[in-house]
């Protein structure tokens, strides 16, 4: 059975006041997971380190962000993308407190 095509924007249904980051599933296949996560000022807990099964692929639309690999560390504005390796470990050191942070992110 086919699925129906399905349209949506990026920037809706956003709460302006978070609770906490919001990570929503867009598209997910047997390979490819497609989630548009929303941030404000959140960033990974002291000490955790997420080293992950596959890749992932984030691009930041809107916002800033900082994101810390065990040898270096990245700063993100808009329109910024970075590819991480599967099992490369990262964290998100801060996300804006200013303005929501959106990333569309590409697990594959």
């Amino acid at each position: 059975m086919k699925t129906p095509s399905a349209a949506g924007a990026i920037y809706s249904a956003i709460p302006q006041d978070l609770p906490g980051e919001i990570a929503e599933t867009l598209v997910k296949s047997d390979t490819v997971k497609i989630e548009r996560i929303v941030s404000e000022g959140q960033h990974s807990p002291p000490g955790f380190w997420y080293d992950q099964d596959c890749s992932e692929w984030v691009l930041l639309l809107k916002g800033e962000a900082e994101l810390r690999f065990e040898d270096r560390t990245v700063h993100l504005t808009e329109g910024m993308y970075i590819n991480i390796a599967a099992h490369e470990k990262h964290r998100v050191e801060w996300t804006s407190k200013e303005m929501q942070t959106v990333w569309l992110a590409v697990f594959y």
